[in-house]
């Protein structure tokens, strides 16, 4: 074969293209990647390598077919690395955030805003969270492993809506991926298990609780593992985990507290988004005429709720509107939110309900904070699973990590508290606890499309919500 002259406008290409692959190996401080430069050189000026082959096939056929796969790798290994480095498309699948993100809006998140996360585990396959197409299988190789590293990065803004990935999906059982494992062990013991009365848990000790919580979730995983209905039990890694979009509310360092549904962070009240939501009993003189359902902006979800169970989530403008309509509405009472058992921590016994909670310290990176049985509870997850540290409590109540016994512990990393907007039916925070800061994956930061899944054709477009910007949603 004979050897390749390159000409000029090769060793400018190449040149180029070197420059700016280093460029980028600089930005993200990792080297791994020169391995790939003698093969950007070689494509553009020595080519000892063939990497146009198919071009020189006979069958036109052939050629044809591999011409689209030559594209599609391309296309694959560019969206690999604009969605890891640069955005993301993501679209809101439930209803937490409403009336702030609805479902059926779709976001550009910015990876950037944040700084780009270098992927924990690098080999996985593109548009793929977790899962391949039709749940064949594991869409990422876990035995590679690397650090968490950030590029560039930046901290969250109070209220800012963030998307990340889903603190408790570290474990899942396989066939009921949409469920909190932890929570679901849990609920299986309580609810058929004889389990001590309320007065009998109140009456033991902190270490009495904080046994009685662990054994409770064990004996509950142990049931999940031997039944094969649910599937295999699988642990995932960081960045394979659920994607999540909500709003931060309280930020590393800050003592959140919430009081009759309003949060406060070091005792002073947090603004409430515009549109925030809560439940309320609904008693209704005639159903809602469907003009005054669209100006609202209640959905057939709403709706659902309030033939089922009485009540509905309202903003307070809505709230207001309804009040207005004494010839529609007869009564419209606040819904109170009591539940106090599967609220984070679930190992730990509070009290705490989904409007009155805490008050709860918010870790931040090399703070030190004094541990004890009572507040264990609430630190262990942290230090145990996000930090990677051994953790035990002895018989005689006494904390030991990585083996040595201690009062104290100092965090390695940043931790948020996220809620959604529709306050009461929402999955967050206070069910599962702190996010840190490795899971953190971007900002949403446009709305490109909304679709109303309540309505079909060009109807279902909300034009008003096309190109909006998400921090223009207070």
């Amino acid at each position: 074969m004979k050897k390749y002259q390159p000409k000029k406008i090769d060793w400018i290409k190449g040149f180029v293209a070197c420059a700016l692959y280093i460029a980028f190996l600089v930005w993200i401080q990792s080297w791994w990647g020169v391995i790939v430069l003698p093969f950007i050189f070689d494509a553009y000026i020595t080519k000892k390598i063939n990497w146009g082959w198919w071009k020189d096939l006979e069958d036109p056929i052939l050629r044809t077919i591999m011409s689209w796969v030559d594209a599609i790798v391309f296309a694959l290994v560019a969206v690999y690395f604009v969605n890891i480095y640069f955005f993301q498309n993501y679209t809101i699948p439930s209803s937490s955030l409403e009336k702030s993100l609805l479902v059926g809006d779709y976001l550009f998140v910015s990876k950037m805003s944040y700084g780009p996360r270098v992927p924990q585990t690098p080999l996985h396959a593109p548009l793929c969270q977790h899962t391949l197409p039709m749940g064949i299988g594991k869409s990422y190789i876990e035995s590679v492993q690397w650090d968490y590293k950030r590029v560039s990065p930046k901290k969250i803004t109070l209220n800012d809506i963030v998307v990340f990935n889903y603190p408790a999906g570290d474990t899942i059982a396989y066939n009921w991926q949409n469920t909190d494992y932890y929570r679901m062990c849990k609920e299986l013991y309580m609810y058929n298990m004889d389990v001590p009365s309320k007065s009998n848990l109140d009456s033991m000790s902190a270490l009495e609780q904080y046994r009685f919580y662990n054994h409770a979730i064990q004996v509950g995983s142990d049931y999940v593992k031997s039944v094969p209905q649910f599937g295999k039990v699988m642990w995932r890694p960081v960045d394979r985990r659920e994607n999540y979009v909500k709003r931060c509310v309280g930020l590393p360092g800050q003592t959140l507290e919430i009081r009759d549904h309003i949060i406060y962070l070091d005792g002073v009240a947090n603004k409430e988004p515009d549109n925030v939501q809560y439940n309320y009993e609904v008693e209704l003189k005639q159903p809602l005429p469907e003009s005054l359902i669209k100006e609202l902006g209640i959905s057939q979800e709403d709706l659902s709720a309030l033939s089922t169970t009485g009540s509905m989530p309202l903003t307070a403008k809505a709230k207001a509107a309804l009040e207005a309509r004494p010839d529609l509405v007869n009564s419209i009472e606040y819904s109170k939110q009591e539940e106090t058992g599967f609220l984070y921590p679930l190992n730990g016994h509070t009290g705490w309900t989904c409007d009155n909670y805490g008050p709860i310290w918010i870790p931040a990176k090399g703070e030190t904070i004094q541990l004890t049985i009572e507040n264990l509870p609430v630190y262990e997850r942290p230090i145990r699973i996000y930090e990677g540290n051994d953790l035990q409590v002895t018989d005689d109540g006494r904390i030991l990590i990585n083996g040595k016994e201690t009062n104290e512990y100092t965090f390695k990393m940043d931790y948020y508290w996220m809620q959604g907007d529709n306050r009461h039916n929402s999955a967050d925070s206070r069910y599962w606890g702190f996010v840190p800061e490795d899971h953190i994956v971007g900002k949403p930061i446009v709305i490109w499309l909304s679709m109303d899944p309540d309505r079909g054709g060009l109807g279902a477009i909300r034009w008003n919500r096309l190109f909006r910007l998400v921090d223009n949603i207070k």
